[in-house]
């Protein structure tokens, strides 16, 4: 059963009542209330969230925006969908702890060293662009590179009055696993200001403090309500599809991996070695077939460059035979 989570004052400064979020011509309408997110019953899974390319934090500095990882990490956290791992500025800081403690220079049982950090098992990757009422076209950036994403590609929702320095924020997230390399998820919102009295009181404090300007400027805004439209999207994906989290290679790539030749495989004219003494050498590429040779430790064979069900050719001082790839290490 899908439900809301209603935000917390934090964000609440962040996503104004008087900012909408809107999916770009999406018949449906906004994924999602502009203060409430999706939220998960569970975690599905560790998550990163990667810093926007350079070109996009400067765009943002322009408006007097810095990063929005942070604001991000936190529509993220509240949703319950994932858990979030530190690979911003703080990492520096977790892999100072551990050069100290590799060094010795932390209290006996501090217990911090290797093989203690959680994987990310998916990283999201923002970015943002900007309409002006000079330059109605640029809205069609994120549009036409996600292929008309929710069917409306990049429409200018309408002009907007008091100030701001631009008319609407679209924004776009993709996630990907970390493990395959498989894009699992993209979506793009877009936001804009329309009833906004950029001169009146501010909603919120709190957590919400610490992200600057996407809590006490219109433009940080606006552009927090297109990220938590991008957002909701992606949750609502994620939860009716959840074969979508669980990325691995489909029929038709598993059948070209199937068909390719082999990572890793014995180059021809390659001098093996058996790992233990006692290596059986077949007539053919299984164990029912006869044998030809046993091999001690010491006997050199040749990689004839075929390999088949586990086996590899060889060519041994006896003959050509087969023999468990397993059982042989490169010279």
């Amino acid at each position: 059963m899908r439900t809301r989570f209603l935000l917390g004052a934090g964000v609440l400064a962040v996503l104004s009542p008087f900012v909408q979020a809107q999916t770009l011509g999406g018949a449906s309408g906004p994924a999602g209330d502009a203060q409430k997110v999706e939220k998960c019953d569970a975690p599905k899974g560790t998550l990163a969230v990667v810093e926007p390319q350079d070109a996009v934090l400067q765009s943002l500095q322009t408006m007097g925006l810095g990063s929005p990882t942070s604001m991000i990490r936190l529509i993220i956290q509240q949703s319950n969908c994932f858990q979030i791992v530190e690979r911003g500025a703080a990492f520096q800081n977790v892999m100072q702890e551990r050069a100290l403690a590799a060094g010795g220079q932390l209290q006996a049982g501090a217990n911090v060293g290797q093989g203690q950090l959680v994987a990310a098992d998916f990283v999201v990757t923002p970015s943002v662009v900007f309409s002006n009422n000079n330059a109605g076209g640029v809205g069609g950036g994120i549009g036409g590179l996600l292929g008309g994403f929710g069917g409306g590609g990049g429409r200018v929702l309408g002009a907007i009055a008091g100030g701001l320095k631009f008319k609407e924020a679209q924004t776009s997230m993709t996630m990907a696993d970390t493990r395959s390399g498989i894009q699992v998820a993209a979506a793009e919102g877009s936001a804009q200001k329309t009833d906004f009295n950029i001169g009146g009181a501010l909603i919120g404090g709190g957590a919400g403090a610490a992200l600057g300007g996407y809590t006490n400027t219109a433009e940080g805004k606006i552009v927090a309500a297109s990220f938590l439209d991008n957002w909701n999207k992606i949750v609502l994906n994620i939860r009716n599809n959840p074969s979508l989290i669980q990325a691995k290679a489909g029929p038709a790539s598993q059948a070209n991996a199937a068909h390719s030749v082999k990572a890793g495989a014995a180059v021809a004219g390659d001098v093996y070695l058996a790992k233990i003494a006692g290596v059986k050498v077949y007539r053919d590429a299984n164990e029912s077939a006869g044998l030809a040779m046993t091999l001690s430790k010491t006997d050199e064979v040749i990689a004839e460059g075929q390999e088949q069900d586990g086996f590899m050719k060889v060519a041994t001082p006896k003959g050509s035979g087969w023999v468990k790839a397993i059982m042989m290490r490169k010279q």
